[in-house]
């Protein structure tokens, strides 16, 4: 089951993928104090996770929880970006990405094996 998460739906699926289990009302305080949003927006949002089956909310305490790993939401959005704006090529993103900055002789060789490795 894929779910399409928004921006704004990824930052608070953060604060539960980093936090565990945690009070909405926490994940209230850490958006607000990192994005300046308020109570409600953060709630909305939760509450949208919630209905797209990406969290949960249990009682007492009105507590949420991540019930996708993180992992699984990057691979479908990196296979979401590949298809879109790479026309599902994926070397095309490698490239691309290879191309942006310089690496060192490590970063390097820390790829050729990563790739060695899942060949």
């Amino acid at each position: 089951m894929e779910i399409k998460l928004f921006d704004s739906e990824l930052k608070v699926m953060d604060v539960l993928w980093r936090a565990g289990p945690v009070p909405a009302r926490q994940v209230a305080r850490e958006l607000t104090e990192a994005l300046g949003w308020n109570v409600n927006t953060t709630y909305t949002l939760l509450k949208r996770c919630i209905q797209k089956g990406a969290a949960e909310r249990t009682e007492p305490g009105f507590v949420c929880r991540a019930l996708v790993p993180r992992e699984a939401v990057q691979a479908a959005e990196t296979d979401a970006l590949i298809d879109r704006v790479y026309g599902g090529h994926a070397e095309a993103l490698f490239a691309h990405l290879l191309s942006r900055r310089k690496l060192s002789a490590e970063e390097l060789a820390r790829l050729r094996q990563l790739v060695e490795d899942l060949s």
